[in-house]
């Protein structure tokens, strides 16, 4: 059975720091052509934050979190991780970690077949 597993979420204050990591189990992230971040605050639609190709390592971050997050893989761990610096209130949502085969525009959920749990991020001021 395919299953990501998100950890590492938690409450931080403003200009913090954390790694979220996401293990695959059940198959090799690899054999998915894309793996991404993505997040939802409650009201708000789910947005992409950060995604990786995973043959080539190509990165991808919306516009709100370049320069402060960072996407990663580490194949061994069969592991992806988001490294999140400088972290702001506006960043409060539950991430997801998410998985495709046949995705073309690496931030767009619709792509994205295979979902993690979830993890809630909280940034306070």
């Amino acid at each position: 059975q395919e299953e990501l597993v998100e950890s590492g979420g938690g409450s931080v204050q403003a200009g913090g720091s954390l790694r979220l990591s996401c293990a695959a189990s059940g198959y090799t992230y690899s054999s998915k052509n894309y793996m991404g971040w993505f997040r939802q605050a409650p009201g708000k639609e789910r947005e992409g934050v950060a995604a990786i190709y995973t043959g080539g390592g190509r990165t991808y971050y919306a516009d709100s979190v370049k320069g402060r997050f960072t996407i990663s893989r580490d194949s061994a761990k069969n592991t992806v991780y988001l490294e999140m610096n400088s972290l702001k209130p506006e960043d409060t949502a539950m991430y997801y970690c998410a998985a495709g085969d046949r995705v073309v525009f690496p931030l767009r959920s619709q792509q994205y077949t295979n979902w993690g749990q979830g993890t809630q991020v909280t940034v306070s001021s």
